[in-house]
């Protein structure tokens, strides 16, 4: 059986697209999500991108994700400095690490933004390669996130997820 060419980027794209709705329907994924979007420039495909206020200007962002907790290999809470929620230090697995050397260098004087289980919760702007694997959320992160968190991924310099507390 020979499928032509238009059923074969049919299934391409359907294979793409379909998780996507699925997980914002509101659909069970992961307890707590985290995601970095880039900058994505005004006249991309509008259903690729999303806009968000970023430094008193309207930009447009990828909707696919660059980095995502599948990425990170551990992680270290801190208290933000607005006092509000906690912040993060996340630590990438080496093959994300050096893709997002790559990514990183190919993107300075762009905006990033980190998204906790769907919601914005900080935007940087790159400003040079990122090559030590680290990456930053500065704040927005609540008690319960890094409680979730805590069950899927380690904390930086133990070897397993802290897990549910008995």
């Amino acid at each position: 059986m020979t499928l032509s060419r238009r059923a074969v980027l049919t299934l391409l794209t359907l294979s793409v697209a379909l998780p996507l709705p699925l997980h914002a329907s509101g659909k069970k994924g992961d307890p707590t999500g985290i995601t970095f979007h880039l900058q994505a420039e005004e006249t991309d495909n509008p259903k690729m991108i999303f806009t968000q206020a970023t430094n008193g200007k309207m930009l447009a962002y990828r909707r696919l994700p660059e980095i995502n907790t599948k990425d990170i290999q551990s992680f270290a809470p801190f208290p933000s400095r607005d006092g509000e929620g906690y912040g993060a230090v996340l630590v990438l697995k080496p093959g994300p690490k050096n893709r997002w050397a790559a990514v990183s260098s190919a993107n300075i004087n762009r905006w990033l933004v980190a998204m906790v289980n769907g919601r914005i919760v900080d935007a940087v702007m790159i400003d040079k390669q990122i090559e030590d694997g680290q990456m930053v959320i500065w704040k927005g992160i609540g008690e319960a996130e890094i409680a979730a968190f805590d069950e899927m991924v380690p904390r930086i310099g133990e070897e397993k997820p802290r897990g549910k507390k008995k």
